[in-house]
């Protein structure tokens, strides 16, 4: 893979709404294709397209070990649901134990280095294992998310693992995306409704304040307002960019 497919690709599913947008990835990029999910209401709406059509792509989790109730509960419903395993991958046992000997059980609390190390080993590492072979990955990035993630692309080469990174509804709005959820009865978080607008291990989210963007509640008491966990930066530690974004397409349309 290269980044000139990437380029080919991008101006053909631009104008195309999530179903034929994962249609035509799956028909145009040969080999295995996974999509990882965090159970948010974007990567719910991905699994539902991608389950409802029966695509050949693999939906697969990653388990940190510090994830909420209620996301193991969405978990449970979501398999049931559409009668579809989600695989899941898990922190390797010696170097999680080796962390939480060195930094004490929440000791990601103490600067934005443990943090981070905690990322790495609950969740970098693991997904490197999930990319391991794969030709493409599709992930629930939008851009209004953040201001760190307004100018991430469709689809780009992702250097790093190695691998097409295909974001396809990075152009959708957070609303279009409910109304889409509600509209296909497709289950969502019930952290939601509280606030936890985008959920990620337990003791590192909160529900966000009236005005902040939905990645606020991440990693709260750092001051950093680009703060990533490290899945989707680069060596740079900079999230991969693309050209800005274009006006939402109908859901469904």
């Amino acid at each position: 893979m290269t980044a000139s497919i990437a380029e080919i690709l991008a101006p053909r599913l631009a104008p195309l709404d999530l179903d034929h947008r994962l249609q035509l990835v799956r028909e145009l990029i040969p080999g295995r294709i996974v999509f990882t999910t965090s159970f948010g209401v974007e990567d719910q709406f991905i699994t539902h397209s991608i389950f409802t059509q029966g695509l050949d792509i693999d939906v697969a989790t990653i388990d940190t070990g510090r994830l909420f109730p209620e996301t193991y509960t969405l978990w449970e419903e979501t398999e049931a649901r559409y009668a579809r395993r989600i695989r899941a991958a898990y922190p390797q046992a010696a170097p999680l134990e080796a962390l939480v000997e060195e930094q004490g059980v929440n000791g990601f609390y103490k600067s934005v280095e443990a943090r981070k190390a905690c990322c790495h080993v609950r969740k970098v590492e693991p997904l490197s294992r999930l990319l391991d072979g794969v030709s493409g990955w599709i992930t629930g990035l939008r851009a209004d998310q953040s201001a760190a993630r307004a100018d991430a692309p469709l689809i780009a080469f992702d250097a790093g693992h190695k691998v097409l990174k295909i974001n396809p509804v990075i152009d959708y709005t957070r609303d279009a995306i409910v109304d889409a959820t509600q509209e296909f009865s497709i289950p969502v978080n019930e952290l939601h409704a509280r606030g936890f607008l985008s959920i990620g291990c337990a003791p590192c989210t909160r529900a966000i304040e009236p005005g902040e963007d939905e990645r606020a509640g991440r990693w709260w008491w750092e001051q950093d307002d680009k703060k990533e966990c490290g899945l989707h930066v680069g060596e740079d530690g900079v999230l991969r960019r693309g050209p800005g974004p274009q006006p939402a397409p109908e859901v469904f349309g």
